[in-house]
């Protein structure tokens, strides 16, 4: 029986709410095929965040982690490619950090690609009839942070772990032009994903990327 850790940040910018949060609480406990979903709630904290997933990795000694943050602007749930060793904040986070251009990890490599079945998860989900798309994109605020930070300190073993970006919620997107999601839809996609994690030892061939 595999074990999957899948984590979701806490709210941010203002906001009263963050889909990757909710969705993932819809997702404790949840048993799969072959497996079985815990879970872990991740502060919008430089640092902080990486730490949080490595307590719940020593907790739960998972087979695979799949790190969630949501991308206001994204229609489509986004599996990452790669992860860059860059910090330049937009926006300060919850503890009013703004980094511009600094390492996440000192003298670390300059980037970490997923070592999840990405392209075998986007085909599932687009099989399920969820939209899904490879993302080549974690930004440089948090989400990147957590997953070159998780993907450094996973680098020797043998856990694999990529990160998922997820779209508003429509109460996010209401008073906005944005695209959004159910929240019942994104919970499922990440199910879907997980399944296909524990289904794919090695990804498959499928094309998934851009011209620009």
């Amino acid at each position: 029986m595999k074990k999957i850790l899948i984590t979701g940040f806490e709210p941010f910018g203002g906001a009263a709410i963050n889909p990757a949060l909710e969705a993932v609480k819809l997702l404790e406990g949840v048993a799969l095929n072959n497996g079985e979903i815990v879970i872990c709630q991740v502060p919008v904290t430089r640092f902080k965040a990486i730490d949080a997933v490595i307590e719940a990795i020593k907790y739960h000694q998972p087979d695979y982690v799949i790190t969630v943050g949501q991308a206001g602007g994204r229609a489509a749930i986004t599996p990452e490619r790669v992860a860059i060793n860059i910090d330049d904040f937009r926006i300060a986070d919850n503890e009013g950090n703004q980094p511009i251009d600094q390492p996440i990890v000192v003298d670390g490599p300059d980037g970490y690609f997923s070592t999840l079945p990405i392209k075998a998860m986007t085909q599932a989900l687009q099989q399920a009839g969820i939209p899904c798309q490879v993302s080549n994109t974690a930004g440089t605020f948090v989400c990147n942070h957590l997953f070159y930070g998780v993907q450094h300190y996973l680098r020797d073993t043998r856990i694999a772990h990529g990160f998922i970006h997820i779209p508003l919620l429509p109460e996010q997107a209401a008073l906005t032009e944005q695209p959004s999601m159910s929240l019942a839809m994104i919970a499922e996609g990440l199910k879907v994903a997980a399944q296909a994690v524990i289904d794919n030892e090695q990804d498959i061939q499928l094309t998934g990327g851009t011209i620009c």
